[in-house]
């Protein structure tokens, strides 16, 4: 297999005028992205990425969740295609870099690839997953778990936005339902490049995070009841406050992700208070714990401790309390050979780079379960991201995408 000379560089000026470009179609308020998936905003910035790629020569095929292929053929089309790409979607107050600096960052590739007549035995596919977000549409990483056989076609097609429309009609009205069997493709490998979304590698100034593991998930929703009354009537020992027995649930939450540092992580995103009135002393909550782990062993035991543990704290206070999984996925570890030829890219271009475990879900940690899979990240401004002051450097765009250009290049196999 022959190895990309370390002389090979895509053009950073290039990859960075493109992703700004696209963010001219559905712009933020604050400067960001609103780009959400199946809409309107959606359907320009694929007929966007549809043009660039065509004229590039790259042949587009769509399945049937409406994620998009674009094929460079390679000198032997019966050759198993390397795949790589992330996403096109957005938050509704999203920055300009998560997702699509992976998918024009594979763009770039090709465009290199071109400018300097490198052929590749195999070919060479951009993907853009469809809903890897799941803002409007959950879950997350949607498309890609379709294709990963994790979720049914029927079932994702079913699913409801806040008004009620389904994916699969709004799929079908913005022109993008391929027809194409979803999980029908076969890979040699994929490859994402995505921000890092944490405070990491700008902290320790290093250009290029080695994605060896991904988080596995635990999302479980519970919902205490105690009862409804005035706050200013009701007598301390009289109240059964399902407030406050929140409180101490989301206090055992924190204990128990500190006992598994530094790698776990645990909190409540998703709160909902009842009556939610000034003057009421709350009946009612639900809110959803999210516990993370690169260790299943380690999840298992903080979904073990926070159920007796709650039980145990709504016990002591007089309240009611159900648990119930909502969500989940087991943590990923990336395939040696991709994850080496990322760090060997890395090292071959002169890049400082460390092994980082990525905390946030991606298309990647399904496709893993199909194909030799591993992510390079690139630093990301104090960490912050689905937000539309996300900020990263083109340089950092820059670096990132050369790492990822060498590791596909390679896995491609340059046709001397």
């Amino acid at each position: 297999m022959a190895t990309p000379g370390e002389n090979l560089r895509i053009n950073g000026d290039r990859l960075w005028s493109s992703i700004h470009e696209m963010a001219e179609i559905g712009p933020g308020v604050a400067g960001g992205s609103n780009r959400q998936t199946v809409t309107d905003e959606d359907a320009q910035g694929r007929k966007l990425f549809q043009k660039w790629c065509e004229d590039e020569g790259l042949i587009m095929g769509v399945d049937q969740m409406g994620t998009m292929f674009m094929r460079r053929e390679g000198t032997n089309p019966d050759a198993l295609p390397v795949y790589v790409g992330s996403h096109l979607d957005t938050q509704p107050t999203g920055g300009r870099y998560d997702g699509v600096l992976g998918v024009l960052a594979g763009l770039e590739i090709v465009r290199t690839l071109n400018d300097l007549d490198i052929k590749t035995k195999h070919p060479i596919v951009v993907t853009n997953w469809t809903n890897e977000e799941g803002t409007r549409f959950a879950p997350a990483m949607m498309a890609s778990g379709v294709f990963a056989k994790q979720f049914t076609q029927d079932w994702a097609y079913a699913k409801t936005d806040a008004d009620g429309k389904t994916f699969g009609e709004e799929l079908e009205r913005i022109g993008w339902k391929g027809d194409e069997e979803v999980g029908s493709r076969d890979m040699r490998a994929f490859f994402e490049l995505h921000i890092e979304q944490g405070p990491i590698l700008e902290a320790e100034n290093i250009d290029i995070g080695v994605v060896t593991h991904g988080q596995g998930l635990s999302w479980t929703q519970v919902t205490i009841t105690g009862k409804d009354a005035h706050t200013g009537s009701t007598p301390m020992p009289m109240r059964k406050n399902a407030g406050l027995g929140m409180a101490r649930v989301l206090e055992l939450v924190d204990e128990i992700a500190w006992s598994h540092k530094p790698d776990a992580v645990g909190a409540a995103g998703h709160i909902e208070v009842f009556p939610n009135s000034r003057n009421v002393i709350p009946g009612k909550v639900v809110f959803t714990v999210d516990f993370r782990s690169p260790e299943l062993d380690v999840i298992k035991d903080m979904e073990n401790r926070l159920a007796v543990g709650a039980r145990k704290i709504c016990d002591e206070m007089g309240l009611e309390i159900e648990l119930e999984k909502v969500g989940g996925f087991d943590p990923v570890e990336f395939d040696d050979g991709c994850v080496t030829a990322i760090r060997n890219a890395a090292e071959r271009l002169g890049y400082s780079h460390r092994d980082i475990v990525s905390g946030a879900g991606h298309d990647a940690c399904w496709i893993n379960r199909c194909a030799p899979t591993a992510m390079v990240m690139c630093p990301c401004v104090d960490g912050l991201s689905h937000n539309e002051a996300e900020e990263i450097s083109k340089e950092w765009s820059t670096a990132g995408a050369e790492v990822l250009f060498h590791a596909v290049v390679e896995t491609a196999e340059i046709v001397s």
